[in-house]
């Protein structure tokens, strides 16, 4: 079997009946747009961990649930839905690494310390654990209630824009002009008002 024979949809077919050959070969002939996604998040990934096999095989991950999903989908072709899906799954993880990439430092502990954080924070009057988590659980129900008006473009921009990516940065991991990310966000900033 060779991709170049058959089209995604004999292909999906073929996957959905268990052959595993025509799944071998959907990831064969996706595997140059998913390097090519990576290729491009690569440079978003300053000094988080992650390499380009990373990106890549999240980009198989976003794959695969395009794959397996595909068959609720309907009037959209394989191709875009399958982009999307690879698109998000590698922007998700380049997202949430450049927002976990100083924890490890930021959460650490001295135990040389004789006075060690630890213990100023166990003996701390002003720490309140039911309020930090209280604190943590709102803002997550406000982000839930924010995303749930937004449309897919405006949730991705508002995604990066809170991770802490500039305009010129999401205008480029989005194949945007900086005036549509700009339009975008001043969007967003209304949807927010009527949220709040």
């Amino acid at each position: 079997m060779d991709y170049k024979d058959y089209n995604d949809y004999e292909l999906l077919e073929y996957i959905y009946e268990g052959n595993e050959e025509a799944n071998n070969i959907i990831i064969k002939k996706y595997e140059p747009l998913i390097i090519k996604i990576a290729t491009k998040m690569l440079p978003f990934c300053k000094n988080n961990g992650l390499e380009k096999s990373d990106l890549v095989q999240e980009g198989m991950i976003g794959l695969n649930h395009a794959i397996d999903r595909y068959q609720e989908m309907e009037n959209i072709l394989f191709y875009t839905y399958a982009r999307k899906c690879i698109e998000r799954k590698i922007m998700s993880v380049v997202i949430a690494s450049n927002r976990n990439k100083n924890k490890i430092l930021n959460e650490s502990i001295s135990y040389d310390d004789e006075d060690n954080f630890l213990n100023k924070f166990i003996k701390s009057d002003d720490y309140n654990p039911e309020e930090t988590v209280l604190n943590i659980e709102l803002e997550e129900n406000l982000k839930n209630k924010i995303i749930n008006v937004l449309t897919d473009f405006e949730e991705q921009v508002f995604s990066l824009l809170i991770t802490g990516f500039t305009y010129k940065e999401i205008s480029e991991m989005l194949d945007k002009d900086q005036k549509s990310i700009d339009n975008a966000i001043q969007r967003i900033k209304a949807k927010i008002k009527k949220v709040i």
